[in-house]
């Protein structure tokens, strides 16, 4: 078939396209492209490449994304406001602030191109040792995330900016690193039920537009592969959260996956499994992904018929989603970005986790 492109997310190396990628996302019809530090000088710098990679476009925009959460995880370090950790957000008990601030995040995204936020996290802090969530989890317990990942959901879509609940089926409770290492999961299905996937069903009720899913190995729900692979995984989202929209996976090259697959079996693997979207951070591991995909879809291990459903899924968000697409206008840049009401909101909201945090045990101030 030749959409499969269309299931694929890449990496860029630069703050501009090389002539390379652009051949390869217009070619290949390409579904998505990936942002990160290096591909960040400016804000008219970020829109003049979005711009640029949209000109590649065929009926519909391409999924632009970053992982814009706040706290240690912010992409864009400079011009866009720079919000605290997730978990110092929690000491506020305000899903209204919370919902104002991803308002912010949105519009500053929106007026720059990105239409995708890889946020909020749905991961619960209940592992101390969990270095790679941390503070970027809401908080300990499923109520207190769950509250505030509806807010942020909802406050992304103020602006129309798509969202995604990370990292299924919950990062919160390993003590490795997936960027490194392929961590596990012990917890039984009913303790996983009461606790992991009940933020990630709320946010399906906040109508969240894709799920992503987590390189983990979960006992109770498959002894042998990483939920990333696993059908197994992949049904419990389809079947019990009625489901319906996209799942993408987590980066492919992590060691995670890395060290236990090859990038074309891992890339197959997800897919057939159930994925519809995997996401790569070098465009060498994307083009490999890709060539496997369409050998799979030659030789039937790919079936059509699932192709199909995905490309399906893919067109129906971006009719709904990203069928208004203009180009950005530069000059507009700041009517969205280095706002002054933005950084009083921001300067108010510090000072109050500072003083929420003055009111902590201190054996448990951040």
């Amino acid at each position: 078939m030749n959409q499969l492109g269309q299931l694929i997310f890449t990496g860029i190396k630069g703050t501009s396209l090389l002539p390379e990628e652009k051949t390869f996302i217009e070619k290949e019809d390409i579904g998505g492209v990936i942002l990160f530090s290096q591909n960040f000088e400016s804000p008219a710098q970020l829109a003049e490449l979005t711009n640029q990679i949209q000109t590649l476009r065929k009926e519909y925009p391409l999924f632009i994304a970053v992982d814009h959460e706040g706290g240690r995880v912010i992409r864009f370090k400079t011009h866009f406001t720079q919000f605290p950790s997730m978990l110092d957000i929690s000491l506020t008990d305000s899903p209204k602030l919370c919902f104002e601030m991803t308002r912010i995040i949105a519009m500053e995204l929106k007026a720059c191109g990105v239409n995708l936020n890889l946020a909020p996290v749905c991961d619960i802090f209940t592992n101390p040792k969990n270095k790679v969530i941390g503070d970027r989890a809401f908080g300990s317990t499923e109520e207190i995330v769950s509250k505030f990942i509806t807010a942020m959901i909802r406050g992304l879509q103020t602006h129309e900016l798509l969202s995604c609940a990370k990292h299924f089926p919950g990062h919160g409770d390993t003590s490795k690193d997936s960027h490194y290492d392929l961590p596990y999961v012990t917890k039984s299905l009913d303790e996983l039920k009461q606790q992991e996937f009940q933020p990630f069903i709320k946010a399906v009720k906040a109508r969240v537009e894709l799920i992503m899913m987590a390189h983990l190995v979960v006992d109770a729900i498959d002894k042998e592969l990483p939920t990333s692979l696993s059908p197994k995984a992949y049904e419990i989202i389809r079947r019990d959260f009625k489901y319906n929209k996209l799942i993408i996976t987590d980066d492919m090259q992590m060691k995670a996956i890395e060290d236990h697959f090859s990038v074309e079996e891992a890339a197959v693997r997800a897919i057939v499994a159930g994925a519809d979207l995997i996401e790569y951070r070098d465009m060498e591991y994307a083009q490999r992904a890709l060539e496997a995909l369409k050998e799979a879809s030659k030789t039937k291990k790919l079936k059509n018929t699932a192709v199909t459903e995905k490309l399906n899924r893919i067109l129906e968000a971006k009719k709904l989603y990203l069928k208004e697409y203009k180009p950005n206008y530069i000059p507009d840049i700041s009517k969205s970005l280095g706002l002054a009401s933005s950084q009083r909101f921001l300067s108010d909201l510090n000072k109050l986790i500072a003083d929420k945090k003055t009111q902590l045990p201190a054996d448990s101030r951040q």
